[in-house]
Formats: C-alpha cells, sequence, structure tokens
C-alpha cells in the first residue's frame, strides 16, 4: 500500500500526468463523438420542422451535448485509464518501476485519488451549468417548434398542488391567463392527512377565477361543497397557500436536469406537496456517488493493464476491462430502475454499482500485484 506524505514522489507525479493526459483524449473523442450524434440528432427532429441555420443548430448542440458527456464520465476515465497504463506497459515502463520495487498501489492510487478530485468537480460545478444548459435547451427547443408555422398555442387543463403536514390541496383550472397568471375555471380539492398518513376527502371548491397572491388564493364566485353539507356559495373566497406566484405554476424539472445544489431543496418542496420524491432522491445519491465511481474505473482500467505484455494476453486483457465497464454500465441501469420503481431504496440503487466496482478491481488489483 502506499504511504501518503502530502506529496507526490516523481514515478507517481509522471504516473498521473500520463494518465490524465490520456484521460483528457478519452473525453476528446467521446465529446466529439456525442456532438457529432447530437447534431445529427437535432437537425433531424428540430431543423427537419423548423428553418433553423446552422449556427443555430450548433448553439441547440452546445447546450444539449454536457449533460450527455457528464453521464459517460465513467467510461472516459476506464478508456483514459486504460490507454495511459497500456501505453506504460508497452513501453515496459510498468516493468522497470515493479523492478526497482515500485508497488503497484503506488502509481495507481494517485490517478483514483485525481478521478475522486474529477468527481466532486463533477457534481459541484459541471453538474449545475450543464442542468442550466439542459434546461435552456428544452426552452429554446420548445419555442422553436410552438413558433412554427400554423402551430397554435399548447392549451390544456392547468394542475397545481400544494399542502403541508396537514392539509393538502389540489387545483384544475381550465385555462390561465399567460399575462396575469389568473386561473379560469377553478375547481379545488381539499383532503385532510390524518395521524396515519391517509389522507380523507374535506371539501370542493368550485370558482369563476382564481389569483395567486403572497399567503392565498384569492377566490371570485367560489362555490363550496363540503361532505355531507349544503353548498354555500361566496362572492369572494381566501385559501391559505404555501405557494408563491414565481414559483406554483413552474413544473418540477426532471431529476436528470435539476442541479446538485437544488436537489435537496426540491426534494422537500415535492414531498411537502404530497408527490413522491423517489426519483429525485435518487438522482442525488447517484451523484454522491459519482466521485466514488470515477475513482472504482480508473483503478479498475489499472488493474486490468499490469499484465506483462511478454505473456501475449493483453488484447484479452483491455477487451475485457471493457467490456466489464459496460456490464456495470448496464448494472447501473437496472439498480436505477428498480430504484424508481421502489423496490430498492435509492441510496442502495445508487451505491451498489460503484462499491461493485470497486471490490471487482480491489480484488483483481490484490490477486495482480500480491497473488
Amino acid at each position: 500500500m502506499p504511504s501518503w506524505q502530502g506529496r507526490l514522489t516523481s514515478i507517481e507525479r509522471y504516473v498521473l500526468l500520463r494518465t490524465l493526459r490520456s484521460v483528457v483524449g478519452a473525453l476528446a473523442i467521446i465529446s466529439a463523438v456525442i456532438m457529432l450524434i447530437d447534431f445529427v440528432e437535432i437537425s433531424r427532429d428540430i431543423g427537419g420542422r423548423v428553418d433553423v441555420s446552422v449556427f443555430g443548430l450548433a448553439g441547440l448542440m452546445l447546450m444539449k451535448s454536457p449533460s450527455v458527456i457528464l453521464q459517460l464520465l465513467p467510461f472516459v476515465f476506464l478508456f483514459g485509464t486504460l490507454a495511459a497504463f497500456v501505453g506504460l506497459n508497452r513501453r515496459s515502463e510498468l516493468v522497470a518501476m515493479r523492478a526497482a520495487g515500485v508497488s503497484a498501489w503506488r502509481f495507481i492510487f494517485p490517478a483514483a485519488g485525481a478521478a475522486l478530485v474529477v468527481g466532486v468537480i463533477t457534481i459541484t460545478v459541471l453538474n449545475p451549468v450543464a442542468s442550466w444548459l439542459d434546461g435552456q435547451y428544452q426552452a429554446r427547443s420548445n419555442a422553436l417548434l410552438q413558433t412554427r408555422e400554423g402551430l397554435a398555442p399548447e392549451t390544456s387543463v392547468v394542475w397545481v398542488r400544494q399542502g403541508d403536514g396537514r392539509n393538502q390541496v389540489v387545483v384544475r383550472a381550465q385555462e390561465r391567463n399567460a399575462e396575469t397568471s389568473e386561473l379560469l375555471g377553478v375547481s379545488m380539492f381539499i383532503y385532510t392527512t390524518g395521524a396515519d398518513g391517509r389522507r380523507d376527502f374535506e371539501r370542493r371548491i368550485e370558482a369563476e377565477s382564481a389569483r395567486l397572491v403572497p399567503g392565498a388564493w384569492e377566490l371570485t364566485n367560489a362555490r363550496e361543497a363540503a361532505a355531507g353539507e349544503q353548498a354555500v356559495s361566496y362572492a369572494t373566497l381566501s385559501i391559505r397557500s404555501n405557494l408563491t406566484p414565481d414559483k406554483a405554476f413552474e413544473g418540477f424539472a426532471q431529476p436528470r436536469s435539476t442541479p446538485f445544489w437544488r436537489l435537496p431543496s426540491l426534494i422537500s418542496t415535492i414531498e411537502a406537496a404530497g408527490f413522491s420524491a423517489t426519483q429525485y432522491r435518487l438522482r442525488l445519491q447517484e451523484l454522491l456517488a459519482t466521485p466514488l465511481m470515477f475513482a472504482a474505473m480508473s483503478i479498475l482500467a489499472a488493474a486490468f493493464s499490469l499484465r506483462l505484455m511478454r505473456l501475449g494476453d493483453m488484447p484479452f486483457m483491455v477487451v475485457s476491462a471493457i467490456g466489464l465497464g459496460f456490464v456495470f454500465y448496464f448494472l447501473s441501469a437496472l439498480m436505477r430502475a428498480l430504484g424508481e420503481s421502489e423496490v430498492l431504496p435509492p441510496s442502495a440503487a445508487a451505491w451498489i454499482p460503484p462499491l461493485l466496482v470497486v471490490l471487482s478491481a480491489f480484488t483483481l488489483l490484490c490477486y495482480t500485484e500480491d497473488g
């Protein structure tokens, strides 16, 4: 095992720099492929329906691609580290290092540590930027499609939900005035939450219009009916609300389009409104596990690259490393599906794949180095 002294030796720095260089090269190649695919897809999907210039399509591509690239960063570290260590092995540099008494742990762990640091930067800095760009892409593409000739603005029923620990209110409106945010043809369904968590219907309110002001819904020409009681009419009626006018009609962003820093507060908001936040909890746990996944992929790639070139099995080892990486990727997708369906807790679904990668990498590394 390496002894951490706060400073890297010359060999460790050399291997680390070679690894980072290969990772950057792998990132450039994968990013170029993703952007090319996205450009073709956007050109066919949006460019074929709306008159958009090449520069406009390129701008949409630059908004969409970062979020996809971040999803494939584990493969960037797998391919980059694999290329770096295979190159060192081919030039017999690894043989020379190990002949000099340098343990494989000493030059593998700095690369894994760098991957861990990049993982932290990814979830705290790059993820919010990519999420914001993805939101801009969704807004821009929707605006382009809705301004297409002959396409009328979308009109649909408006649904709003609010709640706290005691009451849940579901608001349905036939339409919404986009300028004043006033709802027309409003129906309110009010439920109370018992001590056992069960929600019971309390009353229903029909109103000609509703306007959200800070702290309350202001209803006009309302009619209230409770179960088993006679309906009561009001010229105006005020219903308490914990929503704000600027957030009430903002739909919840998709989990993968939600920045890391916003996830905890969004989870609280969703659960307070009576919705299930399982997908958002799963996304938060996946982001927290990202640094471990990056480091694990680096260790796994390095462990598969230590076999001596003269033994002739290096191509098989490289293919095995890539194949195992894809196996863990599909395992992550399976765990995500189990987590979203609440078969597994979100924390277990998010952390099982990187932990399995770590255990597999350490097992192979121990066998190769010490076995």
